[in-house]
């Protein structure tokens, strides 16, 4: 899944009031933390996450290691937080404009 600059535009809009749900500690993203953030997606399918890890590096490979490990789309990360969406198979609960 790919979104283009639009699509991410409306989610970063619609992300905006939510307060993360899933932490990743210290130790970065456990098994836990994976499977945690997948029931958060199935459930909410935009989710918020706080990596509070020291380094930038070390925290933009922790999200995009999540977001590989859960078929999710990074839309977006602004200091230690992350912004996840991924589309329910069923009936989907936001929608995403089309290009």
């Amino acid at each position: 899944m790919s979104l283009t600059e639009r699509q991410r535009k409306h989610l970063r809009r619609l992300a905006h009031p939510l307060s993360p749900i899933v932490i990743v500690g210290a130790a970065g993203p456990s098994d836990a933390v994976a499977r945690e953030l997948d029931r958060a997606l199935t459930d909410h399918e935009l989710v918020k996450v706080s990596a509070r890890l020291g380094d930038r590096t070390r925290r933009d490979e922790a999200l995009r290691d999540l977001a590989s490990r859960t078929a999710s789309e990074l839309v977006q990360r602004i200091g230690n937080v992350g912004v996840f969406y991924r589309r329910r198979a069923g009936l989907a609960k936001i929608v995403v404009p089309d290009e």
